[in-house]
């Protein structure tokens, strides 16, 4: 059965720069993804609230990403285009530490 992969990673974005980086998302980032094959969704989610338990220290943000599949997921990644738009989203964040975390879409 073919499922569909998506990855998950934690972001730190520096407070003073939210409303820039999340315009960049939206504008940059977001469009450069969806132009390429196999995309399906790709999420910027902004911590409210811990209800329960503990969130990672400094994480303000979710990043979620979803491809048909993991090789055109990474044809996204190894691309010019995914090496240009990668590091300027990284320019707003306060940590360079990254957990990526990739999950068959069930």
């Amino acid at each position: 059965m073919h499922r569909r992969v998506q990855l998950h990673c934690d972001l730190s974005i520096d407070p003073r720069r939210t409303a820039e980086a999340e315009q960049y998302f939206e504008t940059v980032y977001r469009p450069a993804a969806m132009a390429f094959d196999g995309y399906v969704d790709l999420q910027l989610l902004k911590l409210q609230s811990v209800l329960e338990g503990q969130a990672p220290e400094g994480v303000n943000y979710r990043f979620s990403i979803t491809y048909e599949s993991e090789d055109l997921r990474m044809a996204w990644v190894r691309s010019d285009v995914h090496q240009e738009v990668w590091p300027a989203l990284q320019a707003y964040l306060t940590s360079g530490r990254f957990d990526f975390l990739l999950f068959d879409v069930i």
